[in-house]
């Protein structure tokens, strides 16, 4: 559960800091490690039971998890009731903690 309001938290403040200029100008950066992006999920922060066929993307430089989902499928666990898998880079969880898929 903190990890669902940990993710919320940070898009949050990321659509707070959506601002190109702005975020710039702050210094805030995914480099900097002080601004998270909600369309991925590192595989230590899923639940035990779904961190496997773990590997590292490539292109976009991070690991992943897939959890049975096949190649180029991530796994992702926004809460208890809203897990599943969508393409490399293309899911989030939405402000209720909800899966969505971006084509």
């Amino acid at each position: 559960m903190i990890l669902v309001r940990a993710v919320a938290l940070s898009f949050v403040v990321s659509v707070g800091l959506a601002s190109a200029g702005r975020t710039a100008a702050l210094g805030l950066s995914p480099a900097s490690g002080l601004l998270v992006p909600a369309d991925w999920q590192e595989p230590g922060g899923l639940p035990p039971q779904f961190r496997n066929h773990c590997g590292f993307d490539k292109t976009g430089g991070r690991p992943y998890c897939a959890n049975h989902c096949g190649g180029d499928y991530q796994f992702f666990s926004c809460s208890e009731a809203s897990f599943g898998c969508c393409h490399l880079g293309h899911g989030y969880c939405d402000w209720k903690g909800h899966l969505r898929c971006s084509p």
